[in-house]
């Protein structure tokens, strides 16, 4: 086995799943936020439900939560995960013309639900884009992160904000 700290490559330097079967299975969850910022009058038809599209906030919530579900099939060496609780929460921040969301993932296993929040989170908002593209291009996806997790071996984790 190789010393790297980088897990998904083997002793030869070879790309691998990690093996999870000895780990205990524990109650584990992730927590990750982003935004996506777009002109005011953009946020101006989100916020009303004005969009021609539709409930836009309501359609990237369900895009979100589908995302999670389908992450080990998006990104190669992660495990499938049985998902027992999405939460995901998008809010109109009208002073700073832009959509903050925040995604909860749980299960109980052998691996965390780090990368599941994470893609939930950013399908959330790439579905945001892709609803408002033909009223603004210039949108813009930042600040996508993790803000904790908790659970298995590594124990609890928080962003410091100092």
């Amino acid at each position: 086995m190789s010393n790297s700290p980088l897990t998904h490559f083997n002793a030869a330097g070879e790309a691998h799943m990690v093996d999870v079967g000895d780990k205990a299975i524990t109650q584990r969850q992730a927590v990750c936020e982003g935004y996506i910022e777009m002109q005011p009058e953009t946020l101006a038809l989100i916020a009303a439900g004005s969009h021609k599209k539709g409930d836009v906030l309501g359609i990237a919530r369900i895009a979100g939560i589908m995302a999670s579900k389908k992450t080990a099939e998006l990104i190669p060496l992660c495990h499938p995960l049985p998902i027992s609780h999405v939460e995901l929460s998008l809010q109109a921040q009208t002073d700073l013309s832009r959509v903050y969301c925040q995604t909860t993932v749980k299960t109980t296993g052998q691996t965390g639900v780090e990368m599941e929040a994470l893609t939930a989170t950013q399908i959330a908002l790439l579905t945001i884009y892709d609803m408002c593209k033909a009223v603004d291009r210039g949108m813009t996806i930042q600040g996508v992160r993790l803000l904790e997790k908790s659970g298995g071996k590594s124990g609890n984790w928080q962003r410091d904000e100092a």
